[in-house]
């Protein structure tokens, strides 16, 4: 069955760990409190259902009160047993949740004072425990997405900590968390984007076990665009893929990628999509939401013709 997924925040603290006045963007900084409202979270799961979608990817971050590190959570945040509610609700609607930490540098402010102290034995602890309590809220999930994206300098330039891991200590690292997934029964999950500067390393070291999503927001897919390419590379390597798409460019994005997925990757190692809207789950969202929702539905009906 070809998953049509969605990405949906219940935390959102995972781009700047200041108020980034500096950027044109709005809900980047990080906060002490929760930035996801009930009724849009029932309007967009809900709105899920009609359209087809078959998967929810849940970006949990600070929006749940862990009980193996409750110093996490912020205002707000859902108690484990509101987070298993709700799981029940989104399998009876016909989804299958999946769960995403993102252990990027550049997106893991949800981590609160854990953030600094990354590649640490602390660190580590703390991520173990995380993943373990993670996976067994969810039922032993069959993927696990951990993020992995936008690991530069350049990404974290308004940041007031940044930090880069590079060399063997990024790739050890990634392959502690692919452990720890694999030790609950799950499958690595990762945003692809490393590849687009790394692509000898990457296709020497990253495992074919790992689900790679390959992120290109654009309508262009011409061999000079670098994050469209590397579906090309991703295949011909043998990777299994669920492209990921967003209307953060363009509203046409996901109907233009199917297209291009039905012609370039294989059947077998296109596992599906994944629509992505990088807004919280907040009212002043709505629509972008909404929009999201119906490009979804669109663009099922366009690949299943």
């Amino acid at each position: 069955m070809t998953i049509w997924g969605y990405l949906l925040h219940i935390g959102y603290n995972f781009w700047s760990d200041r108020e980034a006045t500096d950027w044109n963007l709005t809900h980047v900084s990080a906060k002490n409190y929760l930035r996801c409202e009930d009724k849009l979270w029932n309007d967009i799961t809900s709105g899920l259902k009609d359209a087809g979608c078959n998967m929810l990817v849940i970006d949990l971050g600070e929006g749940v009160r862990y009980n193996s590190h409750p110093e996490i959570a912020v205002e707000g945040s859902w108690s484990v047993d509101r987070l298993k509610s709700e799981l029940a609700k989104i399998r009876d609607l016909g989804m299958e949740p999946i769960p995403k930490l993102n252990f990027s540098t550049a997106h893991d402010a949800w981590l609160g004072p854990y953030a600094r102290m990354v590649s640490t034995p602390r660190y580590y602890e703390v991520v173990s425990n995380l993943i373990e309590e993670v996976s067994e809220i969810f039922d032993k999930p069959r993927f696990f997405h951990l993020g992995m994206d936008e690991e530069t300098f350049g990404h974290q330039k308004y940041y007031t900590y940044s930090q880069v891991r590079q060399y063997d200590l990024w790739w050890d690292d990634l392959f502690f968390y692919f452990k720890e997934v694999e030790k609950h029964g799950g499958r690595p999950w990762i945003w692809s984007d490393y590849i687009w500067d790394h692509p000898e390393l990457f296709l020497e070291r990253m495992p074919k076990s790992s689900l790679q999503s390959n992120w290109h927001y654009s309508i262009k897919f011409g061999p000079e665009v670098t994050s469209a390419m590397a579906y090309h590379k991703l295949e011909e390597n043998g990777y299994d893929q669920i492209p990921a798409t967003s209307n953060w460019d363009s509203p046409e994005n996901l109907k233009l990628t199917v297209d291009f997925a039905k012609k370039h990757i294989s059947p077998e190692r296109l596992l599906g999509f994944l629509q992505t809207v990088w807004r919280p789950t907040m009212e002043d969202c709505r629509q972008r939401h909404m929009d999201a929702i119906s490009q979804l539905a669109d663009a099922k009906k366009i690949f299943e013709a």
